[in-house]
């Protein structure tokens, strides 16, 4: 379907080591999109692209700290020297320090959790778009906690639902640019982000019951949305928020 069909685009994706990430690079990868994988741990990357190249894709593996604004302006340097090009940004790098009651937080949590799931993606963004020349699709993939805050999860249901806010700010400014920016909410996905969740039997029980599938999702459950945002297939959709939480925001 040609709507699906990617090929000739440069898309970079953060956090893409694993989980969402990776799906989502994988997916692009697939349907032509050369991907640009980025997260701090070179060597996962790297095993990474090999897996894309080895199913008949094209990846490369560039290291940046997401929460590190000059190493994000470096990193489009170099995707510039390369490419010359991005057609595509997926902003999904986030991070999640403290687990429990919100009051407990110190201001290095804050510090290190508004740095990654705020800044990053402006960041990103910010450098991303003057290399969007013919225009372009951004992905920002915040988390039903944005609509729902989590249970123990205040600082980073915050920065999710600043990070949706932040999605259609950008979607009406960058609009006469022909960049499009939406926003994927997932709910329960099995990643080492919520292995918090998913390990503790207790928190576990409790999550699955508010969920009408009654299960958790795998992270390739997400790399459908996130093709359909970055593709022609969504040509006329922006500033939205996508969910899929398996239903428990009914």
């Amino acid at each position: 379907m040609k709507e699906y069909d990617l090929n000739g685009k440069v898309a970079v994706i953060t956090g893409a080591s694993r989980g969402i990430g990776l799906a989502a690079a994988k997916k692009l990868a697939a349907c032509g999109a050369v991907c640009i994988l980025v997260s701090r741990n070179l060597e996962a990357l790297e095993a990474a692209t090999k897996e894309i190249d080895e199913a008949g894709g094209k990846a490369v593996a560039m290291s940046c700290h997401a929460g590190f604004p000059d190493q994000i302006e470096a990193l489009f340097a170099r995707i510039m020297d390369k490419f010359g090009r991005v057609d595509i940004l997926v902003n999904n790098a986030a991070t999640n320090p403290h687990f429990g009651e919100m009051l407990k937080a110190d201001a290095g949590i804050w510090d290190k959790t508004l740095d990654v799931n705020i800044k990053g993606p402006f960041f990103m963004t910010k450098y991303a778009v003057p290399l969007m020349k013919e225009g372009g699709a951004i992905i920002n993939v915040s988390s039903i906690n944005a609509v729902r805050p989590g249970y123990m999860q205040g600082i980073y249901s915050a920065t999710k639902a600043a990070l949706v806010s932040m999605t259609q700010t950008l979607a009406k400014e960058l609009a006469p640019l022909n960049i499009r920016v939406n926003a994927l909410l997932p709910g329960l996905t099995d990643t080492k982000f919520s292995s918090a969740i998913i390990n503790s039997d207790e928190i576990c029980k409790r999550a699955l019951a508010q969920i009408p599938l009654r299960r958790y999702a795998q992270p390739e459950e997400m790399a459908g949305s996130i093709l359909y945002l970055a593709s022609d297939a969504s040509s006329f959709t922006t500033g939205a928020c996508l969910i899929s939480d398996g239903g428990m925001t009914i």
